[in-house]
């Protein structure tokens, strides 16, 4: 069945790059990170006005990664919120786990011939998905790759730039300790495009500084228990350690596992990323030094918001990026206390970093 698997995934990679290839004349590959064609969410009404009217009958289809990940699933909430407040319909379906590619591809593929006036696809690689783009712009329907790994030739691309999140992690280590120490990072999984960004870009940015030894940079797959095994193999070696980096929140917090079973809370810093409610409630308990929330219900309306627009015409840039903020107890209060309008926060912090 594995062998299946990877020749099919092959076959259908092989059939994309010759699509790729025909594309390229009129669309670069897509670095999501660096794309110069692209808006911040909150520009998007000032640039292109007020939400435009969509087709009567639009529905809209959107595939994810796993709702195993309360990442997806908030997403999810965040598509169903703006479809309900603007009368479209949307069906949210995702693959068995996170390293179920065939899977997420079999339902991409379906939901072309069920009649969905646009597409949502959150990648579990850059490349299972791209079989979908040749499909759905024969069908002319609209694709938005919404984070986290990065299909070339998507046209439109919704999510935060990936190699911030490592780099505000890098730089509350610089800021906080600033004698430096051994560091070790357990990274997404391997080869896609928002765990090599992530990773790059805390271990560039905290090297740089001069006084930070990366000691370990480990695959935890996006997978709690590997990364608290990898944890714990770290900490046996380097037992002087002074703090991880996590490429999501579910890592992060088998790394936390790790570090209190060694003995050691207190003494090494653990920051993730995603801003799952599990994390927010580390933070606050005191275990989990951060995470870098990407604030996954927003992402889902600007999404959903995005992908309507080109429904009703309108020619958006290549790409919408949507915010991102480092939480720690410091600042918990501020992004998720209560009564907290986290739209009007960030819209906030948008306008105060112009």
């Amino acid at each position: 069945m594995k062998t299946f698997l990877k020749t099919t995934i092959a076959a259908g990679f092989a059939a994309s790059l010759l699509f790729g290839a025909a594309f390229a004349q009129d669309l670069a590959p897509l670095n999501s990170d660096t794309e110069k064609d692209r808006i911040d969410w909150s520009q998007v009404e000032a640039k292109f006005g007020a939400f435009p009217k969509v087709p009567e009958g639009t529905k809209a289809g959107a595939v994810s990664k796993t709702l195993t990940n309360e990442y997806w699933r908030s997403l999810g909430e965040g598509y169903e919120a703006f479809g309900k407040a603007h009368n479209v319909p949307v069906v949210y379906q995702a693959a068995q786990s996170e390293g179920d590619q065939l899977g997420q591809l079999t339902i991409a593929e379906g939901m072309i011939t069920q009649g969905y006036n646009v597409l949502l696809v959150s990648p579990q690689t850059d490349a299972n998905l791209q079989p979908v783009m040749e499909q759905a712009k024969a069908a002319n329907i609209p694709v938005v790759n919404v984070n986290d790994a990065v299909i070339p030739q998507a046209e439109h691309y919704v999510g935060n730039v990936q190699r911030d999140n490592g780099v505000r992690v890098a730089k509350w280590f610089i800021e906080n300790k600033p004698q430096g120490g051994k560091v070790a990072i357990v990274e997404g999984q391997a080869g896609v495009y928002a765990a090599v960004q992530r990773t790059d870009g805390f271990k560039s940015t905290i090297t740089e500084y001069g006084k930070f030894d990366v000691v370990a940079s480990v695959p935890g797959n996006w997978d709690r228990q590997t990364s608290y095994d990898a944890a714990t193999n770290i900490l046996n070696q380097h037992p002087d350690l002074v703090g991880f980096y996590a490429n999501n929140d579910g890592m992060a917090l088998g790394i936390v596992e790790a570090v209190k079973a060694a003995g050691l809370q207190g003494k090494v810093a653990v920051f993730g990323t995603d801003g799952i409610s599990d994390a927010y409630a580390s933070i606050k308990a005191g275990e989990l030094t951060g995470t870098v929330d990407s604030f996954p219900v927003l992402t889902g309306e600007v999404a959903l918001g995005t992908a309507l627009r080109l429904v009703a015409g309108q020619k958006l840039p290549r790409v919408v990026a949507t915010p991102q903020a480092l939480i720690t107890a410091d600042n918990l209060a501020k992004y998720r206390g209560e009564g907290v309008d986290v739209r009007k926060v960030l819209m906030e912090d948008a306008k105060a970093a112009k």
